[in-house]
């Protein structure tokens, strides 16, 4: 009985022994009672890595060392004894009687050792193949519980490693894990030091002794909020946070191409430097260095100020707190406030009642301050909590890590070009609305000595303008509005644009007069102006009768004419679709073209997408709802309309939302309208917006029906990520698609979804979005379906999509001999027993 209890422990530990061996061979580990002299090294299982003694560049101390074994540049990742070198050869290291690993000079003294918590008399020291060198227990107890006893990746030195953890303090205690050399040829801990600052969410900072030197912004999940967005998807893109056995957070590194060795240095000048080596060349490559010198330095604008690439500037409100450095060039100073918070003044009595009338002042695309205070709110009450607490001086609400509250001084804010977050700063009511002195008084004065001219243009313009009305209202006996075919031949009846299709006869269609619009509008007051388009500014206005309506006037600067003048009142006023906007009529007179449209009260689509603040209102219900919507239009344009129009310009900004937030298509100066049998067209003038052209459009200015699925497919992904497909360009992404089909080809598309819309999110249907954005957006347009089947992908969940092709990115003519595989009744194949089939790349 005794035997047959015996036999299944002693199988199991072997079998632990067995499992321990895969990790460690004979040539990789040494035990206890072997000793490894200078010149005997070990080597990892795969033969990356090797560990011995060492001499740096320029020196003959020796030191036990880990480095890389096969590269030509030798490149050292970690070292034991740094503080006590070895003076000759004659050093070794061995596992000491308590299982420490230990380095001994030739007379035997100690110089470093491993401080094992845990004394054992079997123990064995192994280096993995991702550079970490691990002791273990091979008691029988301990190694069926295969614990390590002591890693080199937790004591590192100047190194970061993919595969390390880097553990963060509680409570908001900083850690210092990393320290430089003291030079390329002296590994003694130097004067920098790098490691994790919890407070809030966590953030990289680099120190120079005590003080702060750089910081990466705080990480919202995916990215540093610190680093412009130009450098993101390169620069520390695949750190992650997790949490270990012991509850203890730590942040750990995944390069993008496993391949590939990627290192990150605290360097002996206090950088943080990201290398990638070159297999090509021999040589490692830089691809990031923080800081970058400048605004990337800690604070050196001084508190309440910011800096750009101009200099350094105060916050709005605040001025600078010594006037006299500041104008010399002294800026660490810093800026206080102009006018203090009538809570905090001595004079205030009802202190609570005063905070609630400051105002907040939005600093946009900045690097948000140090030393922030977390509060697990919605936006809304992050901005209450902030004027209930009299110390509160800024808030901000972040994707990834909610409501971030300043109690402390604002410090280190630099301003980006693009990228960053929005920091809404606490101001006293007095500074809103409140004018620079100096300017008044120039103002008043130019008003003033102009005041006869400008009272002189007055009466010729009036004159003038009491002249046309006059001639006008004899003109037209209507008085104000005539038909669109009544008051010219030019804008009505048949015509033919460009050859490119027959128009048919008009629709009937309001004019006003020049009066009435301005009128309605204000005279164009800057009040009035929704925007500025490639075709001029649009203003909102109200008619007569009460309706709101919004102008679109051209511009004599723009590039459009008459041409887009005449295509969009054609096409517009032929076209009735609850997803395209409605055109309620124009006006011609003189040098003023105008069009009359419907208003949108939540203006376009951009203006809610790429808002930090705003885009939470755009939850996946609604993001989904409007996607359909875009399609179903499209659809109405390519297949269900009186005319086949192809827009040319589809993009967020084209795309208005009413009050129900239903989207409606806009802007079709540059659309064109296409015969009864005709499905393609070429074109000397090739026009729209760059990013979101097909590859044959804006090559070889041929385009189609297929065009408009390609923008369709660039918008599709815009929407799902939130995010402009510009802010994806960088060396490694030629824009959105690049990025997209990294991580489709990684597994792991849902990466690409809005993070402020994560927890709402039917991955189900963003899935299906997802892939089928990539299939819109093929580099050849017979690779594309039609908007037929785009719209039958998105409303029918068991419809089996073809796995997209990866984009190569360029133009290719296409061959006589290719086939379009949406051809036909352009119909998907379904299946009526499968929900979806939806195939990730890899």
């Amino acid at each position: 009985m005794a035997t047959g209890f015996k036999f299944p422990v002693w199988f199991a530990f072997l079998f632990l022994l067995s499992c321990f061996s895969s990790f460690c061979s004979a040539g990789d580990r040494f035990t206890l009672g072997e000793t490894l002299r200078d010149g005997d090294n070990i080597t990892s299982k795969g033969g990356d890595f090797v560990m011995g003694f060492f001499s740096p560049t320029g020196s003959n101390k020796r030191y036990v060392g880990i480095w890389y074994a096969n590269l030509t540049v030798k490149t050292v990742i970690w070292v034991a004894n740094r503080l006590l070198p070895v003076h000759d050869k004659n050093g070794t290291f061995l596992i000491d009687k308590i299982g420490n690993l230990v380095v001994k000079n030739g007379n035997g003294d100690l110089l470093w050792s491993s401080n094992v918590t845990v004394e054992t008399r079997n123990s064995t020291a192994c280096l993995i193949d991702d550079g970490n060198l691990v002791i273990r227990n091979n008691d029988r107890d301990a190694a069926r519980l295969n614990s390590a006893l002591w890693e080199s990746f937790l004591y590192p030195t100047d190194t970061f490693l993919p595969g390390m953890k880097v553990f963060m303090e509680r409570q908001g205690k900083e850690r210092k894990v990393f320290s430089s050399w003291t030079n390329e040829s002296d590994p003694s801990p130097g004067r920098y030091s790098m490691g994790v600052d919890p407070r809030g969410a966590p953030q990289i900072v680099i120190w120079d002794g005590p003080n702060r030197r750089w910081r990466s912004g705080h990480f919202d999940g995916v990215e540093f909020n610190g680093v412009p967005n130009v450098t993101r998807p390169t620069f520390f893109s695949g750190f992650k946070i997790n949490n270990g056995d012991d509850n203890k957070l730590f942040f750990t590194y995944s390069a993008s191409i496993t391949s590939s060795l990627v290192r990150f240095q605290l360097t002996v000048t206090g950088n943080e430097l990201q290398q990638r080596w070159d297999e090509g060349k021999g040589q490692w490559n830089a691809l990031q260095s923080r800081p970058a010198g400048g605004c990337d330095l800690y604070n050196i604008c001084g508190n309440f100020a910011k800096c750009d690439k101009e200099g350094c500037l105060c916050l709005e409100g605040f001025v600078p707190r010594f006037q006299e450095q500041w104008h010399a060039g002294n800026r660490t100073g810093g800026c206080v406030r102009g006018t203090e918070l009538e809570c905090r003044s001595n004079s205030s009595v009802l202190r609570n009642d005063s905070a609630k009338n400051d105002g907040f002042r939005a600093l946009q695309r900045v690097k948000l301050p140090d030393y922030a205070d977390i509060a697990d709110v919605n936006i809304d009450e992050c901005k209450i909590r902030c004027l209930d607490d009299c110390s509160c001086n800024a808030y901000a609400f972040v994707r990834g890590i909610n409501c971030m509250i300043w109690r402390d001084d604002l410090v280190d804010i630099e301003h980006f070009e693009e990228g960053g977050n929005t920091l809404l700063v606490r101001l006293h009511p007095s500074e809103f609305g409140k004018k620079n002195r100096t300017i008044k008084i120039v103002v008043i004065s130019i008003l003033v000595a102009l005041a006869l001219v400008m009272v002189a243009v007055w009466l010729v313009c009036k004159y003038r303008a009491r002249k046309r009305e006059s001639k006008r209202t004899n003109e037209s006996p209507k008085n104000h509005l005539v038909r669109s075919g009544e008051f010219s031949t030019e804008f009505s009846g048949p015509g033919n644009l460009n050859a490119e299709g027959h128009q048919g006869n008009g629709s009937e269609l309001t004019f006003f007069s020049f009066s009435i619009v301005a009128a309605a509008t204000d005279n164009f007051s800057l009040a009035n102006k929704l925007g500025q388009g490639g075709f001029g500014p649009v203003y909102k206005g109200r008619l007569p009768c009460g309706q709101e309506v919004a102008v679109k006037r051209l511009s004599q600067k723009s590039g459009q004419g008459d041409e887009e003048f005449k295509n969009e009142i054609t096409l517009i006023a032929k076209l009735q679709h609850r997803n395209l906007v409605r055109l309620l009529g124009c006006c011609v007179e003189g040098e003023e073209k105008m069009l009359i449209y419907e208003y949108m009260p939540n203006k376009s689509l951009d203006t809610f997408l790429f808002d930090p603040v705003r885009e939470s209102q755009l939850d996946w219900r609604k993001r989904f709802n409007i996607i359909e919507g875009i399609a179903r239009g499209l659809l109405y344009l390519h297949r269900d309309s009186r005319l086949r129009i192809i827009h040319r310009d589809l993009k967020a900004s084209n795309i208005l939302l009413d009050e129900e937030m239903t989207p409606k298509i806009s802007d079709f100066g540059m659309a064109r309208i296409f015969g009864g049998n005709q499905n393609e067209a070429n074109t000397n003038r090739v026009v729209g917006t760059y990013g979101y052209m097909a590859p044959e459009y804006a090559m070889e200015g041929l385009f189609s029906g297929k065009s408009d699925v390609y923008s369709f497919g660039i918008l599709l992904l815009e929407i799902i990520c939130g995010r402009r497909n510009t802010s994806f360009r960088t060396d490694e992404h030629s824009g959105i698609i690049g990025y997209a089909w990294e991580k489709w080809d990684e597994g792991r598309p849902m990466d690409l979804v809005d993070r402020s819309i994560w927890d709402c999110c039917q991955h189900d249907e963003a899935l299906r979005c997802i892939h089928l954005a990539l299939l819109c957006v093929q580099d050849l347009a017979v690779h594309r379906p039609n908007m037929s089947s785009v719209v039958l992908m998105l409303e029918t969940d068991n419809v089996r999509l073809p796995l997209p092709r990866q984009p190569t990115y360029t133009s290719m003519r296409r061959s006589v001999d290719e086939e379009d595989i949406w051809h036909g009744n352009q119909d998907l194949p379904s299946s009526n027993n499968v929900s979806i089939s939806v195939l990730i790349g890899r």
